[in-house]
């Protein structure tokens, strides 16, 4: 007999079994309606393969708003039979003739793929839109069929291209190769892409999806298109102005790690990614190039010194304008003194390197190493994006004391555009390390989401040591960019830190470049009171005409500046 208990559990189970698929009926029938229509039609009209289709990525603005970067368009392949045309009254000739005037086609390689013996398909015309597709169906031409299509597009086109990356062959199958196509691949991809799927088979699988963590999505990311318009236009004029090799840029949250921009010029449209001259621009220099930074690096320096004690913004030394170590001369890049009661407070303002290696000559090589590792610069960010590059710290381990002077500085040592942010974000945030990132959220085609988001790492510097260097480096930007006029203008109701960096360009196997420079410029606001919200870093590589990066990059900064306050209504801080 069966007891009402286990009639009641057997119920629920129904019941609950019934829901599922109510549910996932919903999601094959409402939300995955539109794909499934396609490729009822494709069953009637594509001999060969099934339609492409693969996850969208999408830019996302201050309101929230979606932007597609990354989506599928559709239109219309065009392809002959050969064997027909062949067996034909109508010859190839007069076939192309009345194909030519309305599709771009090559008569010698038509004529040559319609006369091939013993063929059954060609393709003679891809991506044909609409219009151009009806006006070839209305010939009624024998041997010409039309056939359904869909491929990768890229709407915003060059737009923060570096990061999105592009999709393109690896054998004979489409996989990302760059980007976020590359580092989310596993979730953009689309195993059944082709496959003609009973609906119930589908609902089956997707459960399983779910059940194996095996899931297929759409992936949504932190870039602003509006904010990263805006850096590419200032990257662009500062390359135009200094034919730079490279310059590139990085905004960000220091205190959550969302990147808002992240780009750099030369760049290229991923829908047109074979046209390129130079392959090089496929890369993210930002995240996968290392450089000798210069002398944004001694703000670091600076916050490991105020962080043990061993200096306030007021010590003083001894500035002869140059420093005697190991036998080798260390020179500020006046190569002027300031005397004996110069302060760390001027060793910012006004770049002197003897200061920087002041400092951490005092460290000691082991403090000096504890406090860059605590920095991140011995790891790798995390940032979820391929190819992260690995920085070049060999004379952070060197016993040589030469060695430990010039990293003060940094030169010596080379670091990734994101690594030096992610550095810099533990100045401006309170002290702690961060995640830096480029996605928020992945949108699984089974209706869940899953929302991506970093709490704070591991703390670097005190809290007070944060707000002091903070407060070090807005005196910078007030006092020493603004008063050496270069472009810089005061803020007087926003405090803003800043840094600049010039370092000479290593040659590989020793020695630097006579008058070639990288330029690096980083800074934050509001700096002073609060954590900051935004963290802007850019660089010039190799820029001519201009050797310091308080000429050739501070006014892409401010203008940066000016458009982030206006663009989110930053409420003054002062």
């Amino acid at each position: 007999m069966i007891t009402r208990g286990r009639i009641r559990l057997i119920s629920i189970l129904v019941v609950g079994f019934a829901l599922v698929l109510i549910g996932r009926l919903y999601f094959v029938q409402i939300v995955q309606g539109a794909d499934f229509s396609l490729r009822a039609n494709e069953q009637y009209m594509r001999p060969v393969s099934g339609l492409y289709d693969r996850g969208t990525i999408y830019f996302q603005d201050k309101s929230g708003t979606l932007i597609p970067a990354a989506d599928l368009a559709s239109g219309y392949t065009v392809a002959i039979d050969p064997n027909v045309i062949t067996a034909g009254t109508t010859s190839p000739l007069t076939l192309y003739q009345k194909l030519s005037a309305i599709l771009p086609l090559n008569q010698q390689t038509f004529l040559a793929d319609a006369t091939k013996p013993n063929d059954i398909y060609e393709e003679i015309a891809k991506r044909v839109p609409k219009n151009e597709a009806d006006a070839v169906s209305a010939l009624k031409l024998p041997g010409v069929g039309i056939y359904q299509d869909r491929w990768r597009y890229y709407p915003e086109g060059s737009l923060a291209s570096q990061v999105v990356g592009f999709v393109g062959y690896s054998g004979t199958s489409t996989t990302g190769l760059y980007g976020l196509e590359k580092y989310y691949n596993n979730v953009l991809s689309r195993g059944n892409a082709g496959m003609y799927i009973n609906p119930f088979a589908q609902i089956f699988s997707n459960i399983q999806n779910a059940v194996s963590g095996n899931q297929e999505g759409d992936i949504v990311t932190t870039i602003d298109p509006n904010v990263q318009q805006y850096m590419e236009q200032q990257l662009q004029a500062v390359q135009a102005k200094y034919h730079s090799v490279i310059t590139g840029g990085i905004i960000i949250n220091p205190e959550t790690g969302v990147i808002y921009a992240m780009g750099a010029t030369p760049s290229f449209n991923p829908n047109t990614y074979a046209s390129v001259s130079d392959i090089a621009v496929y890369k993210n220099p930002l995240v996968e190039n290392v450089y000798e930074m210069g002398s944004i690096i001694k703000a670091l320096t600076m916050a490991a010194g105020l962080d043990t004690g061993l200096v306030t913004p007021t010590t003083t030394y001894n500035d002869k304008g140059f420093l005697k170590v190991d036998g080798a001369t260390i020179w500020n890049y006046d190569h002027r003194g300031r005397g004996p009661q110069t302060t760390m407070q001027t060793v910012l303002d006004q770049s002197l390197n003897t200061g920087a290696a002041t400092v951490a000559l005092e460290l000691g090589h082991q403090t000096f190493e504890k406090y860059m590792d605590g920095f991140g610069l011995a790891s790798s960010t995390g940032i979820d994006l391929p190819n992260e590059g690995t920085n070049l710290l060999r004379t952070l381990v060197s016993p040589k004391n030469i060695d430990l002077a010039t990293a003060a500085f940094g030169q010596g040592i080379a670091m990734t555009p994101i690594s030096t942010v992610r550095a810099w974000s533990a100045l401006a945030n309170g002290g702690t390390l961060i995640t830096p990132h480029v996605v928020s959220q992945i949108r699984y085609t089974n209706g869940t989401v899953k929302n991506i988001s970093y709490g704070p790492g591991p703390r670097v510097i005190a809290t007070s040591t944060a707000a002091a260097i903070a407060q070090m480096l807005t005196h910078v930007y007030q006092v020493a960019l603004v008063n050496d006029g270069v472009g810089a203008v005061k803020f007087a109701h926003y405090s803003v830190a800043s840094k600049d960096g010039t370092a000479q360009i290593a040659i590989p196997g020793g020695g630097y470049l006579p008058n070639q420079y990288l330029n690096s410029f980083c800074g934050f606001f509001p700096s002073v009171g609060s954590h900051a919200r935004f963290l802007v870093f850019l660089y010039t590589y190799e820029p001519q005409g201009v050797e310091f990066a308080s000429q050739s990059l501070t006014p892409a900064f401010v203008n940066i500046v000016k458009y982030l306050i206006s663009y989110y209504d930053v409420p003054p801080d002062r």
